[in-house]
């Protein structure tokens, strides 16, 4: 389903010489495949996901999805209008900060992608709340962001990336904030929305432990990909 080929990427710091983060990096993931990556901070794994969900750009190599090219010759192969377009519809982002917006409630939050896309709300906000509802959180729908606990905001900003339906989800530490309970419940239920939807994921973490429960957990170290 999704193929990245020779990635490179470096960057240059102020008085400073240039610094390799990517450094021909090799990945497939196959359908409602759930891969983990682990590795120490600053081994390019953040910048692996940005490029991989199209947020940044590789120095080179070659970039496809679902058989299409998206990114080959130092440059996407679509119109940023189109790849924000591809972006929206076929990949979801959960961040370890869940990035919900504090003045909308838990189901506008979920629904507002949907209502952007569409202008239709009550058919966006009931999708949202089934998706809600599906993740135990049936009773907290009119519930603000500080009103929810840390893992209840998690499962909401997971609610958000699956609202269109996204062929794979991108999931940065998505337990980085959680304690151990939460951090259990949070990994068993993007291992069954892996299987129940067929939706693959590629989860970076710092836990260890979780990570290798996953079909198949990766290494960063030093802007290489090794098997863990």
């Amino acid at each position: 389903m999704l193929e990245a080929r020779s990635l490179f990427k470096s960057f240059t710091l102020p008085g400073r010489k240039s610094l390799d983060i990517l450094r021909g990096i090799d990945l497939t993931v196959d359908d409602g495949e759930m891969v983990t990556v682990v590795g120490a901070s600053g081994s390019g794994k953040t910048t692996l996901l940005n490029i991989l969900g199209t947020l940044d750009t590789p120095d080179n190599g070659e970039i496809s999805f679902n058989g299409e090219q998206l990114f080959r010759d130092k440059r996407y192969t679509l119109s940023p209008k189109a790849l924000a377009a591809f972006r929206n519809r076929k990949i979801g982002f959960v961040f370890q900060f869940h990035h919900l917006l504090s003045d909308f409630s838990a189901v506008e939050n979920v629904a507002m992608s949907e209502f952007i896309a569409t202008g239709k709300l009550n058919p966006a906000k009931e999708k949202a709340s089934q998706l809600l509802e599906k993740l135990g959180l049936g009773n907290r729908l009119d519930h603000l962001p500080a009103e929810l606990s840390g893992g209840e905001q998690q499962r909401v900003a997971i609610a958000r990336a699956l609202m269109n339906s996204p062929m794979l989800i991108l999931a940065d530490e998505p337990s980085g904030n959680l304690d151990s309970r939460n951090s259990a419940i949070l990994y068993d239920l993007m291992a069954g929305l892996s299987k129940e939807h067929q939706t693959s994921f590629v989860i970076v973490t710092h836990n260890e432990d979780y990570a290798a429960t996953a079909d198949r957990c990766l290494r960063m170290e030093d802007g290489v990909m090794h098997p863990n």
